[in-house]
């Protein structure tokens, strides 16, 4: 019996973060894996807990049923939890979701936003007036979009060691075997239309 299609679920806006890392002198980085939290449990967090609407105005604003948005709230605070005792970095990413209105990323700052007003095209960003724009589409998100990059490596910001970037583990929990830095990420990427 093959597994039920899981519907996308809406969200309204990206995380303004993409995750946390602990701190003191007892967090090795690399040491423990990450605890990654989808976008959609982020969403069911943020609307509990910060909105702090019932469960049933949270799923009809995502466009799920009660019991899947009570699931995916469950498996966040899990999440959550497990870090936090552990001292584990969280990472928030991917997911089935579709946003309710177009976002914007800007690739000179990092900005992201959105167009309330439909009519009228985005020609740049508000905050530092580039025009270097991209439609956000996060990584994982079940659209029509695909990312290839190009040139992906993590490298030493000390000595210019170079290795290339190994998926799902970021570049800072490596260190660089001549010097002992943290590593960084290097890379282009492009955006194109899956067919």
């Amino acid at each position: 019996m093959s597994p039920r299609i899981k519907r996308l679920r809406k969200v309204v806006s990206p995380p303004a973060i993409k995750g946390f890392k602990p701190y003191g002198p007892e967090y090795k980085p690399g040491k423990m894996p990450a605890v990654i939290i989808n976008i959609e449990e982020y969403e069911a967090l943020r609307l509990c807990d910060y909105d702090l609407l019932n469960h049933h105005q949270a799923s009809a604003i995502m466009g799920v049923s009660r019991p899947t948005f009570t699931r995916m709230y469950a498996s966040v605070r899990q999440k959550i939890a497990a870090a936090f005792a552990e001292g584990r970095p969280i990472r928030i990413e991917g997911g089935k979701i579709y946003f309710d209105s177009d976002w914007y990323e800007c690739s000179a700052c990092g900005c992201f936003f959105n167009n309330p007003e439909k009519e009228q095209p985005i020609t740049s960003c508000p905050l530092c007036r580039s025009q270097d724009i991209i439609n956000y589409e996060p990584s994982g998100a079940g659209t029509d979009r695909a990312i290839k990059a190009v040139n992906d490596n993590c490298y030493c910001p000390s000595c210019g060691y170079e290795k290339p970037h190994q998926v799902g583990v970021p570049c800072v929990d490596d260190l660089c075997p001549d010097c002992k830095t943290p590593l960084r990420r290097k890379r282009k990427t492009k955006f194109y239309k899956s067919l």
